[in-house]
């Protein structure tokens, strides 16, 4: 569940096409449907406290003794750590320290890209990072910008998402930043808008309606694009000859930079010039410093969730 789950997902997308195994992510409880009768099966099955309810109705259905089991679950007694040891599964402990949602870069994340044939080293860029002065200065100045905005009254983070492989990326990125600052009357809803399709549903809202939205806008440069049969194109849409989808997208996209700057829309916009680990790890620490300065600058604990845990209890209530 969440960022046990959510960031290996945001990896196996991104980088699809340079893994070469197969992996199903059971992120729900009606996700199992999806496994019903598969063979020769490696499950790993991930929870920091071991208790959590969904990953223990998920593991009760679909966890078999034949399989091959390894877990990631914290260091002491727990469900999971007890029925890992019942089924003679391996345990991989999870740091004590590391909340779900930001331990992507941790076993939680990098067990699982070692799996899919990636070198988690080339994810972890932080130490990197933090010498770069553009690097820097541009969390920085993201960090202000956003303050601004919350200062503005301005709660909506929209993602404009031009890369569907990047949809998990940012799946993950809305449960960082809605868990980490929705608290004590504060936070930021983040939204994910997958572009174009929703170019012909909430952008009209985006661009004529209220105005406490600011925005993200996301594109990947891709090579070996399908191309537009020029055989088929009519004289009135004769600028599409010998175009492509990357091509296509990407005026989309400068379209829709163009028509913000006109009306004062804020926004910022990603370009990826590279599909790789290191890219990847670069976007994670990014989004995670971001968050935490920003929990810090409003003065709240951008670690924790309580309000989540008052539903955990009345959920056990109900079922006891």
């Amino acid at each position: 569940m969440g960022g046990s789950t959510l960031g290996a997902q945001a990896i196996y997308d991104f980088l699809k096409k340079k893994i070469k195994k197969k992996f199903i992510f059971v992120d729900n409880l009606n996700a199992f449907e999806n496994k019903k009768g598969k063979k020769n099966l490696n499950n790993l099955i991930i929870s920091k406290s071991g208790n959590t309810i969904e990953t223990i109705v998920n593991a009760n259905i679909l966890v078999r003794k034949k399989d091959k089991n390894l877990f990631i679950t914290e260091k002491k007694e727990s469900y999971l750590s007890l029925l890992a040891q019942k089924l003679k599964a391996d345990i991989v402990d999870h740091n004590n320290y590391i909340g779900g949602r930001y331990s992507v870069l941790s076993e939680v994340g990098m067990l699982p890209a070692e799996l899919m044939g990636l070198n988690y080293k080339n994810f972890r860029q932080l130490n990197n990072l933090v010498k770069n002065k553009y690097f820097m200065r541009a969390l920085v100045s993201n960090v202000e910008a956003t303050i601004y905005f919350l200062r503005a009254k301005k709660f909506n983070s929209v993602v404009i998402n031009y890369d569907e492989q990047s949809t998990n990326l940012f799946n993950w990125y809305q449960q960082l930043v809605a868990e980490s600052l929705g608290k004590e009357n504060n936070g930021i809803l983040p939204i994910i808008s997958v572009m174009p399709k929703d170019n012909h549903s909430v952008m009209q809202l985006y661009l004529d309606g209220f105005k406490n939205n600011f925005f993200t806008l996301f594109y990947s440069q891709e090579k070996n694009s399908s191309k537009i049969n020029n055989d088929s194109v009519l004289l009135e849409q004769k600028f599409l000859k010998n175009k492509d989808i990357n091509q296509i997208m990407f005026a989309q996209k400068k379209a829709t930079e163009i028509v913000f700057k006109n009306k004062n829309i804020p926004f910022r916009s990603f370009e990826i010039k590279k599909r790789d680990e290191k890219t990847l790890g670069e976007l994670f620490c990014f989004f995670i410093l971001e968050t935490i300065l920003i929990g810090k600058a409003l003065k709240i604990n951008p670690y924790d969730q309580p309000a989540v845990e008052l539903i955990k209890k009345e959920t056990k209530k109900i079922l006891l």
